[in-house]
């Protein structure tokens, strides 16, 4: 007993030790500003560019802005790029301050070409489809080398196939603006569209060339127009608000958990306070860009989280109840939980994963923090918590008194009422599509896309004095809203001047003229100081349709995750049938209240599908379980019990992850709040959908699949049957 004490008090004095040491980490990250914040939380530079042909096509316009958000995506994931007026093209880079420097760095986009000896243009920028640093192996020497690996788009393609065929031993200029930035010779013909340039001294010269020849790869030719320093869009206040929030969100968790679980909820907090702080350290150390849909991501991983530790302490319980020692609960508990722990997140990962090689903008950042979350969160539960756990045990806190139980819990009967559930969940899904179809038919869109969408308009205005941020969200933002009708706003101040940018949905001519005269009879502006431009979304036709693509390559990806773990196609079948429930049903939301479609919506789709597969995940992992340990029990018996004995997880789940939500939605300011209203809803609907639909939907598939094998066994039977041969009357009768 001594020796094991011992061993306690020494593994506390270390837990203790890195807890105090990463909580004193993750102070002096946030004291001193060292964590990355996107423009809607600390503001950066804004850059306008002007083509230099007045009037571009809106197609050529469209390809400049989507290659440009592919160049700024070196800068930050959650840079923004968008077209004001019609010839005019903003980018706006988070987390910087020195609007030269980034200049500088971006270069002034303009010509490339492709030059041979004699001075005749082979090619132009446009015609070259991607430019990328990498390494090769030379196939004399062995050795790796740096170059840059060009595509060429067909018509590309076919000009550079006959220029290198004649040029074969001379060089071929790259040239942009006028300066020579390489001469490589030409080896052989390059026929397939694609080539490498090598001899570079290192990678960064490789991606210095490679990021001059994308930049200037662009259909039209850009000329710097202004450039600004802004502000934060939300404010000073909503940052310290949302802190705070989470701040009182965490420590309200931790209490839950402990009123709930006693010691191992106290093992929990610590590892959760561990967990945030890790998670803290990670993001600056990773450079990652945090904005609302981060947060978002942050807060999912914190639930999932919280649930690795309900699933632990839920199997403990049970294990207790079955007569064992705490020592032995804790560890059959801890082994029983690991296979829906693990699974559950990987399916996460696989989605953060896709979503971060193929996403754009707010939809990479969000992927960053998941992942990151999910990983660390992982390492929390099944580490952290345990070693806390043993420590209790070791110091002799390991009373079962201390930690609870639970007996045999009497059976719901969920699949009985399946059908309730189906009749629910297509009322719902068909009320949102019923007021999609009235509000496309009465507004012309069938859900309110917000800015980030279809874009609106940017009011620039030149106050007499220098507006503070909270002065903007108290008094500027409420005026606004009256004229137009509508909350979705987005401001942001230019540092050094007097000047607000305001970006409200697109205005007519009246609307503007009313905006214009109430900011002069607030405020005493000179009217002159007032202007204005249409801008078109930050989220691009081509970001949508990268997004549409992960999340459909995810989706599939797990669909194979799931059907090899549990070896069962319906397992996998149901559980991404209740995602796209789970995203109709929100969508149904967004429809009936008429929620701004933003940034935030692509965020808390994702975060619903993240939280909606883990909780599935972990319900099908206990039907899997009692397939194999319970006998004598049909099919529907064992779902019901399956779903009875995960019942009290899903609810402390579902009601941790709401209660951290809500916090937030009750001390953050309005933008907060409208970022986490569908969030309670999404957190609401998963659980409730894991619960009782996704179960319902494998008992549905697995039943038909039942009848399907016994109509073949039949129909197999009678065939043998008709082919049996008779015996004919005659030989009946000699036989007698």
């Amino acid at each position: 007993m001594k020796n094991s004490k011992g061993k306690g008090a020494a593994g506390l004095l270390i837990l203790l030790a890195a807890l105090v040491g990463f909580v004193y980490l993750a102070y002096l990250t946030i004291s001193q500003n060292k964590v990355k914040l996107g423009l809607d939380l600390a503001g950066g530079v804004s850059i306008t560019y002007q083509t230099v042909d007045p009037n571009p096509s809106d197609q050529d316009m469209r390809d400049t802005i989507y290659k440009l958000q592919q160049r700024v995506g070196s800068y930050s994931d959650e840079a923004q790029v968008y077209q004001e007026g019609t010839n005019r093209i903003n980018i706006d880079i988070p987390g910087v301050s020195d609007a030269n420097t980034i200049l500088e760095e971006l270069g002034k986009p303009g010509s490339l070409q492709f030059i041979e000896p004699d001075g005749t243009v082979i090619l132009t920028g446009d015609q070259v489809k991607s430019a990328q640093a990498g390494q090769m192996q030379d196939r004399t020497t062995g050795v790796n080398e740096f170059v840059v690996e060009l595509s060429f788009s067909d018509e590309g393609t076919q000009k550079f196939a006959e220029a290198t065929t004649r040029l074969v031993g001379q060089r071929i200029a790259i040239v942009y603006d006028g300066i020579m930035y390489s001469n490589p010779t030409v080896r052989e013909p390059i026929t397939g569209g694609q080539c490498t340039i090598d001899g570079m001294a290192d990678y960064q010269e490789a991606e210095l060339l490679a990021s001059t020849i994308r930049i200037g790869a662009l259909k039209l030719e850009l000329e710097e127009m202004r450039s600004n320093v802004v502000g934060a869009q939300l404010g000073q206040r909503a940052i310290s608000t949302s802190l705070q929030a989470g701040a009182v969100a965490i420590a309200a968790i931790a209490a839950l958990m402990i009123a709930i679980f006693w010691i191992p909820g106290l093992a929990a907090a610590l590892a959760l306070a561990l967990y945030v702080c890790l998670t803290i350290c990670l993001i600056s150390a990773f450079d990652i860009t945090m904005t609302l849909p981060g947060i978002a991501g942050i807060i999912l991983s914190i639930g999932m989280a919280v649930d690795a530790n309900v699933i632990i302490f839920t199997r403990i319980r049970e294990e207790i109840g079955l007569g064992k020692t705490v020592r032995s609960a804790v560890k059959t508990g801890f082994r029983k939980a690991l296979s829906a722990i693990v699974d559950g997140n990987i399916t996460t990962l696989i989605a953060a994963a896709v979503l971060f090689i193929m996403g754009s903008g707010t939809i990479k950042g969000f992927a960053t923090t998941l992942g990151l979350g999910v990983i660390v969160s992982m390492f929390s539960a099944l580490l952290i918590t345990r070693a806390w756990l043993y420590t209790f045990c070791d110091l002799g806190l390991d009373q079962k008194k201390l930690f609870g139980q639970i007996k045999e819990r009497k059976v719901i009967d969920f699949i009985g009422r399946r059908k309730a559930f189906f009749g629910i969940a297509i009322a719902v899904i068909a009320a949102g599509f019923i007021a999609m179809g009235v509000f496309a038919g009465s507004t012309g869109s069938p859900l309110n896309l917000g800015l980030d969408f279809k874009g609106g308009t940017s009011t620039n205005v030149e106050f007499n004095e220098d507006m503070s941020l909270e002065t903007i969200d108290e008094k500027v933002r409420p005026l606004v809203a009256a004229v137009t009708g509508d909350n979705d706003i987005q401001t942001s101040k230019v540092q050094g001047t007097n000047e607000v940018i305001i970006k409200t949905r697109s205005l007519s001519v009246d609307e503007r003229q009313a905006l214009n005269q109430s900011l002069v009879d607030s405020f005493g502006i000179n009217q002159e100081k007032i202007t204005a431009e249409n801008i078109s979304g930050t989220i691009s036709g081509e970001m949508r349709r990268d997004a549409i693509i992960a999340v459909v390559v995810a989706l599939f990806l797990m669909l194979i995750y799931i059907t090899f773990r549990f070896a069962d196609f319906r397992f996998a079948s149901a559980a991404i049938l209740c995602l796209v429930h789970d995203v109709l049903v929100l969508l149904t939301f967004y429809a009936v209240f008429r929620w701004s479609v933003g940034s935030t919506f692509v965020a808390c789709m994702l975060t619903l599908v993240g939280y909606s597969i883990n909780d599935t995940i972990v319900v099908f992992d206990r039907i899997r379980e009692n397939q194999r340990l319970v006998a004598g029990k049909t099919r529907e018996e064992i779902a019901n019990k399956s779903v009875t004995e995960t019942f009290s997880r899903s609810i402390l789940t579902s009601v941790t992850t709401f209660v951290a939500i809500l916090i937030l939605f009750v001390m953050g300011v309005s933008s907060i709040r409208e970022f986490t209203l569908p969030l309670m809803v999404g957190t609401v609907c998963g659980t409730y959908s894991s619960v009782a639909i996704a179960t319902s939907l494998w008992y549905v598939m697995e039943k038909r699949a039942d009848a399907r094998k016994a109509e073949a066994k039949a129909a197999e039977k009678a065939s043998e049957k008709s082919a049996k041969p008779q015996k004919s009357q005659k030989g009946q009768k000699a036989s007698r």
